[in-house]
């Protein structure tokens, strides 16, 4: 089992960090001209990481619930119906990153590099909240 935490730590690191660089890289491509060089090369960087951080999103999630299936960690306490929220919160986070990602790719976005500033800001949120959960058990 302790190789399954050891393992879920490391992608849920790695799922993060995809999720902290994303939406930079969003600021940047709200800030360039609708065309040009920069513009398709951040748009390659996004959608290589989204492409990366995907399936170690899909492992971390794997991997975290086989922890509370299977060898049945934080089965039946507040804490974990909580943290479960936040995993729920983190997925819409990521498939809005994808939808995000698609509508640069058909110049459709709108918003500005403040709003992608502020968006950047929401994984860091749910680590704090997760950390504390996982940590703490406050309930």
């Amino acid at each position: 089992m302790l190789w399954i935490k050891a393992l879920h730590i490391v992608l849920v690191v790695s799922w993060f960090a995809g999720l902290f660089y994303l939406p930079r890289i969003f600021v940047n491509l709200a800030m360039v001209p609708q065309a040009g060089a920069e513009r398709d090369r951040l748009l390659r960087m996004a959608a290589k990481l989204y492409r990366f951080v995907t399936p170690i999103g899909l492992l971390a999630l794997a991997s975290g619930l086989w922890l509370w299936l299977v060898a049945g960690i934080g089965r039946g306490q507040g804490w974990m119906h909580a943290k479960l929220v936040v995993v729920a919160l983190l997925i819409a986070y990521h498939i809005a990153c994808g939808r995000i990602l698609a509508s640069f790719e058909r110049n459709g976005m709108t918003r500005s590099h403040v709003w992608f500033r502020w968006f950047n800001e929401v994984p860091v949120l749910l680590l704090v909240a997760a950390v504390i959960l996982v940590v703490v058990k406050p309930f």
